[in-house]
């Protein structure tokens, strides 16, 4: 066959939604047809901020001028400038920060720190949790899914259940290095944590000395209407992992950690080619600037009290196939009475993009800069949708 006739294909991991995408601005996306898009599927909660957020994009454009290459090993002025932004939003007690690439690299550095710190090899994580797909994150994250055929794993997991303060009071021991704990589960199903349970974990972790390792990928931001999810619980990290978000669609993540830990880390303890580079570095620049001018995490939460309102709505016009609403902030969906698969299908051809959370519930991550129109034509194609269908019509998906 002629060089040029050869046709690579993509390694389809996930389901193709059959949807060519062509542009895409503020909560909106286009296809090829030139048809629009209310987006609330935002690449998995990415584009929190608005799909090419104008700060954003200035940020790395003006960044490309000057240089788009260097690793941590050498000194620049957006990195000076990251630091210090970033300063005025982590928690208090956070001094220590390093840059990679994505939530599933955060992850593996913090539970890599946490080994190297305290000694331990046992790791607790939760049922339902999701922390990434690389080997390291997965033997954290639970979905049995995810995990078949990847055993063994490099770190020992026990998995307890969620919000259950008994059951984490006692997996937490003299052998466990950290907990991984996510304030709001994503991925697996829109739980929100309690305040009970939050206050149990940090007192578990301090009693057995394991670090407490706050996973704020999703949530994080300002997306539950703070800018950090954990804040709505009265608790602090010991190490603390964000992405997704806070580069406004950069792919970009940190992992920052107390002081007390930091100073504990050594050279070549860890490492990373693309980690910082100058453009990531500028995205979150420019992030941190909408987040903070633009008083993101009230709009969050104003908006998402409208977003819930409206969709307890549907759940009570159709309660024969819809149980409640789930989440915080615009971290939000609606619990069905089957997998969501063919609803988000349906969806998809009346103008909406939502994703799926866990095994039954329709999930919703739109931007901060949805309107109430956009809000109002959001419930009401999920409505229009959900009110004619039969329960026995959507018992299977993908």
């Amino acid at each position: 066959m002629n060089a040029l006739e050869r046709s690579l294909k993509i390694i389809q991991f996930a389901k193709p939604r059959l949807l060519r995408l062509s542009r895409a601005y503020g909560q909106y996306v286009w296809d090829d047809t030139g048809r629009k898009y209310l987006d609330c599927h935002t690449g998995h909660g990415v584009a929190f901020l608005g799909h090419r957020n104008p700060k954003v994009v200035e940020s790395i454009k003006r960044q490309m001028d000057l240089i788009m290459t260097a690793t941590p090993a050498f000194q620049t002025d957006i990195a000076d400038e990251t630091l210090s932004k970033l300063s005025k939003i982590l928690p208090s007690d956070m001094d220590y920060v390093f840059f990679l690439n994505s939530g599933s690299e955060a992850v593996e550095l913090a539970m890599k720190i946490a080994r190297k710190v305290t000694g331990r090899k046992c790791f607790v994580s939760f049922r339902n949790s999701f922390h990434g797909r690389t080997i390291g994150a997965l033997s954290v994250t639970w979905n049995p899914k995810y995990r078949e055929g990847y055993e063994p794993f490099p770190w020992e997991t026990i998995f307890v259940p969620y919000n259950d303060a008994n059951a984490i009071t006692s997996a937490v021991n003299e052998n466990v290095a950290a907990v991984l704990f996510e304030p709001v589960q994503g991925e697996g199903g829109l739980t929100p944590a309690t305040q009970e349970f939050a206050k149990a974990l940090v007192e578990a972790c301090e009693k057995a000395g394991a670090f407490l390792i706050i996973d704020e990928v999703q949530a994080g931001f300002g997306r539950t209407g703070k800018v950090w999810a954990h804040e709505h619980l009265n608790i602090k990290p010991d190490i603390m992992v964000a992405g997704k978000s806070i580069g406004g669609g950069f792919p970009v993540s940190i992992v920052a950690v107390k002081a007390s830990i930091g100073e504990r880390l050594r050279e070549g303890d860890h490492g990373s080619t693309h980690g910082g580079n100058p453009l990531a570095l500028a995205a979150i620049s420019g992030g941190i600037d909408v987040l903070v001018d633009d008083s993101v995490p009230s709009k969050s939460s104003l908006s998402g009290e409208k977003l819930s309102a409206e969709l307890r709505k549907v759940v009570e016009c159709c309660s024969h196939v819809a149980r409640n609403v789930k989440g915080k902030g615009l971290m939000l969906g609606i619990e069905l009475r089957f997998a969501p698969d063919e609803v988000i299908r349906k969806l998809q051809t009346k103008g909406l993009l939502c994703l799926k959370a866990g095994t039954s519930v329709l999930r919703l991550l739109p931007p901060y800069l949805i309107t109430d129109e956009d809000i109002r034509f959001c419930a009401d194609t999920i409505n229009e949708v959900l009110s004619v269908w039969k329960p026995e019509s959507g018992g299977s998906g993908s």
